[in-house]
């Protein structure tokens, strides 16, 4: 029923390297270090996620031609192989911080690969005549295999020999597994067949660069951070200890009066919408119950004057009133509406509770011997939950305010890792609360459903990667540092989670998760040492 109030907190996922994946925050729901470790996500979604690595961080050249020598050396996932002539690439800037590469490879390239196509099919190829491994004439080993296979091969080693060397002008800007080849291969088949060389185009993304309005902006930070009330550890001390309480006496029912504070009442609740046409009165389902336990302590927590409205109401009595949704209602379409309640009580009950005192210590919290001992040993767990709820709510507010102060041209490739790793985590959530079925998980986990998400959340999604990217721009202009003995102790924990629960890992990337962790807790470290924070209760 929506008649209660209720606060969200938004989980901001920080992943320093843009080019690696996002499964991290400091409060991140798949990973937490100091308090409860859980694995990784291993979750598949049908675009497998890939991981972005930046091959190394330098300033981006910027030749828009150049060759490529025959030795030249690049980490693209293929070992280099030394050509017999240089390659011609042509360099052009493409929209979302992307480039394309215009590649021309010579003859005297296509040649050495053909002739090492027919030597590998020689070794393979059980040609009739002729013993495996002996020396077939390359017009019979054609004809055995195919032209066109012989054909689709060579273009396929070329394609395999020539693409490291024609990275080379995007060393240190790629993002690795982000390129794709732009030309189609029947049209490369054609341009080698008749021209005996070969032209092809391949697009690649490149780490992102930010810029910082106002420059360095993120030094003089001046943040307003809202504290909710709930969270008050003197308030919130006192609550629990009356819940605790509570939860020790027993239900009388009420028999001789009407409610008051204290009770717990059982109504039916019914409500329309106000309108001088009865044509146009509607039900409000949200705000319909039946059978609701409400207890009168949580006033507060429903809807203002609906408490006041059913004050000395009786078991079997029913009263009728009207109420305005306020402004700030969690639910939007119900934001100043006019309502009719009518609430019947069903039954009416108080609380027969014993005396609180130090007899009931150790029952409101074993191992205490006196009530003082209990109220504060709730304080302190109170004041630590009230402790990590600012620092995390301050650190949003902080987060909030770095994605608004960068500018940066993101690539398609990091928008959709970034996107399904926050999809991957809400899956995981879904799934703990909810425990779906293969059917519903392959549902949600389908390409139609991941392509929605990456749509509907396009401007979220973006705004974490600008996260992402200003918090390690932070971390490499103050040169922060963690201590290796901070890194060794958190993959240790990590690893041993995941041991306690059978699940298997990869002991480097862990360990890259927990840098990213410890590299952006330094930055939201540093930041709020360095900002003017002013903190207001609503």
């Amino acid at each position: 029923m929506e008649l209660c109030l209720s606060s969200t907190t938004t989980t901001r996922f920080l992943n320093l390297n843009p080019s690696r994946p996002s499964h991290n925050s400091l409060r991140n729901p798949l990973l937490h270090f100091n308090h409860t470790h859980r694995p990784f996500t291993c979750l598949k979604l049908p675009s497998p996620s890939r991981q972005f690595h930046l091959l190394q961080l330098q300033s981006p050249p910027n030749p828009s031609r150049f060759t490529a020598s025959a030795s030249s050396s690049v980490a693209t996932g293929n070992e280099k192989d030394q050509l017999p002539a240089d390659i011609e690439v042509k360099e052009t800037q493409e929209p979302n911080c992307s480039v394309r590469l215009s590649v021309q490879v010579p003859p005297a390239v296509c040649d050495d690969c053909y002739s090492r196509v027919l030597n590998e099919f020689m070794k393979q190829a059980k040609v009739p005549g002729f013993r495996p491994g002996k020396e077939v004439p390359e017009s019979i080993l054609i004809g055995y295999v195919g032209k066109k296979n012989v054909q689709k091969a060579t273009v396929e080693s070329i394609l395999k020999r020539t693409l490291p060397h024609a990275m080379s002008s995007v060393t240190g800007r790629a993002l690795r597994d982000s390129v794709r080849i732009a030309t189609k291969f029947s049209e490369m088949e054609q341009t080698y067949s008749s021209l005996n060389s070969l032209r092809y185009d391949v697009i690649v993304d490149v780490a992102p660069q930010i810029k910082w309005i106002p420059e360095n902006g993120y030094k003089n930070l001046k943040i307003v951070v809202e504290i909710d009330s709930d969270i008050d550890a003197s308030r919130a001390s006192e609550q629990e200890l009356r819940r605790r309480h509570k939860s020790l006496g027993s239900m009388r029912i009420v028999t001789d009066r009407g409610l008051q504070i204290g009770d717990v009442a059982v109504l039916d609740i019914s409500a329309t919408t106000v309108d001088q046409d009865e044509l146009n009165v509607q039900k409000i389902p949200s705000a319909e119950s039946k059978g609701f336990h409400f207890d009168t302590e949580d006033g507060d927590k429903v809807l203002p004057g609906f408490l006041d409205s059913i004050i000395g109401i009786k078991g079997g009595e029913t009263k009728s009133f009207q109420l305005v949704f306020p402004e700030s209602w969690k639910q939007e379409d119900l934001r100043g509406v006019h309502a009719q309640f009518t609430v019947e009580c069903k039954e009416l009950f108080y609380r027969d509770l014993p005396e609180l005192d130090d007899s009931l210590a150790d029952r409101l919290l074993p191992g205490c011997t006196t009530l003082n001992q209990v109220k504060e040993s709730l304080f302190q767990r109170c004041l630590e939950v009230e402790q990590t709820a600012r620092e995390q709510a301050t650190d949003n507010v902080i987060l909030d305010q770095l994605q608004k102060m960068v500018e940066a041209d993101i690539p398609q490739s990091l928008f959709e890792e970034q996107g399904r790793q926050l999809y991957g985590a809400k899956l995981l959530q879904i799934q703990a609360n909810m425990k779906l079925n293969e059917q519903q998980l392959a549902s949600l986990s389908s390409p139609k459903a991941v392509n929605e998400y990456l749509e509907n959340q396009k401007d979220n999604i973006l705004n974490v990667i600008k996260q992402n990217l200003a918090v390690g721009d932070i971390y490499k202009r103050e040169n922060l540092q963690f201590s290796t003995d901070e890194l060794v102790k958190e993959v240790e924990n990590s690893i041993s989670e995941f041991k306690r629960q059978k699940q298997e890992y990869d002991e480097e990337r862990v360990r890259e998760q927990v840098q990213e962790i410890l590299e952006g807790a330094k930055v939201l470290e540093w930041l709020r040492e360095h900002a003017d924070i002013q903190y207001i209760t609503r």
